[in-house]
């Protein structure tokens, strides 16, 4: 059975999806942008949207009571190949090791055009 997962501490759906479905103790999120969930404002620059994307990230997991070392796969969508070692620094801190299994990919655009967009799967 499907269980809605969803927080205020996370930018809103913006569309027919659920932040994150728990089911059989794992946790799916749907796509995390580097909104302010507070103010809906978007930082500027990679480093400080990847700082904000991985801030809701972390706070929607917890919100299913889970945790970042939880997290099993992760898959990253950035705009700009350029920004990936910026991008790296940051998640490095979000998540200890081992680390997660990952893809990442450049793509040509993101909803309200931010930098970047991260998805993850973890266990319960």
């Amino acid at each position: 059975m499907k269980k809605v997962i969803s927080t205020d501490k996370a930018p809103a759906a913006i569309g027919p999806y659920s932040q994150a479905i728990e089911v059989n103790n794992m946790v799916y999120t749907s796509g995390v942008i580097p909104v302010n969930p507070a103010t809906g404002e978007i930082p500027e620059g990679a480093k400080a949207q990847a700082e904000q994307a991985f801030t809701n990230l972390t706070n929607l997991v917890e919100a299913a009571g889970s945790s970042m070392d939880r997290v099993v796969k992760t898959t990253v969508f950035i705009k700009e190949m350029n920004d990936f070692g910026t991008i790296n620094e940051v998640y490095e801190r979000f998540f200890p090791t081992p680390f997660p299994a990952r893809s990442c990919v450049e793509v040509a655009r993101l909803p309200k055009d931010v930098l970047l967009e991260i998805e993850v799967v973890a266990l319960k």
